[in-house]
């Protein structure tokens, strides 16, 4: 809020804030979305990046609670081991329920994957899991035998580093399998490891990027069906995130991308909003074109709108990312959020996301409501006295 001492008539002599504005906003928004995606990784890493199982054997259970961890590490090494070696022979059987066979071996690698907090990752590795999940990936296979494939690979993928990478000749048939081939179940749960792999570093997104994931995962994102919608969102949010902004504008430029953003905006489930946002974030981050679309759109009523209305902290930190952006980014966004925010929260907003270097646009604007805002966040920041001729 300005402050009452500020008169318009002292605002005319003030030189504009000395910086470059739009070179140090645009470092700032790359360097912040970098940051930013180092703290959700840390944040999300078990809930969002392990595909869980749901429920779990009571007997397993409190087997498991009877054991120190060494002792249970032990344990889940030598089921890992054996059930690779299952898989093996799974490979190789052509009698009767041979299909059945491999699907069971499957589900019991991903059931082991998914119920401990110590997945048993690297014994699986060791034992030569990856070649053979991809060899279970292979088209023409039944799709409950490709989702318990993608399942495990998930989950592989929410490893350590290493781990993580040990995926990359699989990483061709999981892009694959994202297209309109595949069902929607199967292209989910590649989405879902794809966006684990993507959010392990430069390198895998690099990767990625050249094996063309971008575009299918974009098209994912358009689905109707929510859970879908969302985990290609996150998946993208991975794929994007930079620090270079030529996946996020390309990712802009794709027909159909931002209408989907739109709709999943005006959607009322939370975690489809949250995981869209965070889309939004990356993409007014890194790229000059997106954000002279978005800012050009609904997107900017639509999370000023969500920002009003929900006091969920998960979804209101991406939410406030991506109007901190445009704040700092674009002048037209810096006035409509300062006067179209609530309860006059404009001016804490741009505040809070680090949109002063907008200001400068609005020390001299025509309107004097507007240069009593922008001069009153430049006095609380840089001294009453900033800029004064003497």
């Amino acid at each position: 809020m300005a402050d009452e001492d500020v008169s318009p008539q002292s605002s005319y002599h003030r030189d504009a804030i000395k910086t470059s504005v739009h070179n140090t906003s645009a470092q700032r928004r790359r360097q912040l979305a970098v940051a930013v995606g180092k703290e959700r990784r840390e944040a999300l890493i078990r809930t969002k990046r392990l595909c869980r199982e749901a429920h779990f054997d009571d007997n397993e259970a409190s087997l498991e609670g009877d054991m120190n961890i060494e002792e249970e590490r032990a344990v889940l090494n030598a089921q890992a081991s054996q059930i690779i070696e299952d898989l093996k022979s799974a490979t190789t059987y052509q009698g009767k329920g041979a299909a059945q066979k491999k699907v069971e071996a499957l589900r019991a690698l991903r059931r082991l994957l998914s119920k401990s907090e110590f997945p048993p990752v690297k014994a699986a590795l060791q034992a030569g899991a990856v070649p053979l999940l991809v060899q279970y990936l292979s088209f023409g296979s039944p799709d409950e035998q490709l989702l318990e494939a993608a399942w495990c690979l998930t989950n592989i993928a929410a490893g350590e580093p290493e781990e993580t990478k040990s995926l990359v000749p699989a990483l061709p048939l999981l892009v694959a399998h994202l297209g309109e081939k595949s069902s929607v179940p199967v292209a989910e749960q590649c989405a879902w490891a794809l966006g684990n792999v993507a959010g392990e570093g430069d390198e895998l997104r690099n990767i990625l990027l050249a094996q063309g994931a971008l575009l299918p995962l974009a098209r994912l994102m358009m689905s109707n069906k929510g859970s879908t919608a969302r985990t290609a969102s996150w998946a993208l949010s991975n794929l994007i995130k930079g620090p270079q902004p030529n996946a996020a504008t390309e990712l802009i430029r794709i027909k159909g991308v931002l209408d989907a953003i739109i709709q999943h905006l005006r959607n009322l489930d939370d975690e489809l909003v949250t995981e869209v946002a965070w889309v939004v974030v990356y993409l007014s981050a890194l790229s000059e074109a997106a954000v002279g679309l978005l800012v050009k759109s609904d997107v900017v009523h639509l999370l000023v709108g969500k920002l009003a209305a929900s006091e969920r902290l998960h979804l209101l930190i991406p939410v406030l990312r991506s109007l901190g952006n445009l704040v700092a980014a674009d002048s037209y966004m810096t006035d409509k959020v300062m006067r179209g925010m609530p309860n006059r929260e404009g001016p804490k907003l741009v505040e809070r996301e680090d949109g002063i270097d907008a200001m400068e646009r609005f020390q001299f604007h025509e309107n004097e409501e507007m240069r009593t805002m922008a001069n009153g966040l430049v006095d609380k920041y840089f001294g009453e006295d900033y800029g004064l001729d003497e």
